[in-house]
């Protein structure tokens, strides 16, 4: 009887879908703009479901900072790369877009810095 309690125990750790814990965007360090990671099924012709995990599209792109007056290396998703093309600039992008949009740690941090260096170049014109 314990035999199948044991082979029962050991078919649910198999068919369990992969876990999330290599795949978290909160803990890197970059610009994501919400995307996050994505599962779900393959569903072939044969019906034969298989998990599998959808990852962004990430991208290591060096920014310039016009307040800060240096070059950021920076883990941004494409999407959010059109976007800061878009509103004309790293520095545009992180002042115009709302806190809850940017929605990561990284880049409210890099707003902030850039918003206390504006407010202390303003002081000294």
């Amino acid at each position: 009887m314990l035999g199948n309690i044991f082979n029962a125990s050991r078919l649910f750790l198999l068919r369990r879908p992969p876990t999330t814990n290599f795949y978290r965007l909160r803990n890197m360090d970059g610009l994501f703009g919400g995307v996050a990671v994505q599962h779900g099924n393959n569903k072939p012709k044969s019906l034969h479901k298989t998990r599998r995990v959808w990852l962004p599209n990430i991208q290591t792109v060096k920014l310039y900072s016009e307040i800060l007056q240096e070059q950021l290396k920076i883990r941004v998703t494409t999407r959010v790369l059109r976007t800061i093309d878009k509103k004309g600039g790293l520095d545009s992008y992180l002042l115009k877009t709302k806190d809850k949009n940017i929605a990561s740690e990284f880049g409210l941090e890099l707003k902030e810095k850039l918003l206390k260096t504006k407010s202390k170049q303003s002081k000294l014109v």
